[in-house]
């Protein structure tokens, strides 16, 4: 018998002053078997990061045709497509060519340097295409606030993250990777 997804729903507060969009989402997050608590947790961290009303949730890791998150627009067309982790370069080209926007969020510690390293130049030719590195140190802090029920807040000033809940709370670097600024 096959695994079902564990159901999560989310109460998520962004106060993004960087952008000026403040905003309390009412989220569900479907968590894959495989997924691991870092990982969905790191799913709704960057859904804060690019905070919208109509970015959605996907199917994530059970669809290939999807990225884990994007915002649509009325006439159905992605208009950014956000995935986590280290893609290869044939989905990344694939995102590329069917979204406006691509975001890809990596980490991952040594691995994701070594990812990096790899891919630096193949993406160099993806004008639609930004990439950014989860510093891994407040994993274990983001991981602890996984539940079936959460209440969670994203305050984003100065290019500075933090993100927590009522029990924890991690300052989290993201890092834009490429386009080089």
């Amino acid at each position: 018998m096959a695994l079902k997804a564990t159901i999560c729903k989310a109460e998520l507060n962004i106060a993004d002053m960087d952008r000026h969009y403040y905003h309390l989402h009412a989220l569900t997050l479907a968590q894959h078997p495989s997924e691991t608590d870092i990982r969905v947790m790191l799913r709704v961290l960057v859904f804060a990061l690019n905070g919208h009303e109509d970015l959605m949730f996907t199917k994530g890791l059970s669809t290939q045709d999807e990225p884990d998150l994007w915002h649509k627009s009325l006439s159905d067309e992605i208009e950014l497509w956000i995935d986590l982790g280290q893609p290869d370069e044939k989905r990344i080209r694939q995102a590329c060519g069917k979204a406006k926007r691509v975001r890809l969020y990596s980490y991952g510690g040594r691995s994701d340097e070594l990812w990096w390293g790899q891919m630096q130049d193949k993406v160099q030719r993806f004008n639609n295409l930004e990439v950014y590195r989860i510093d891994d140190t407040p994993f274990e802090a983001i991981a602890a606030m996984r539940a079936k029920s959460m209440q969670l807040n994203c305050t984003i000033q100065d290019g500075q993250v933090w993100f927590g809940d009522d029990n924890h709370s991690a300052e989290v670097s993201v890092t834009q990777l490429f386009p080089n600024r």
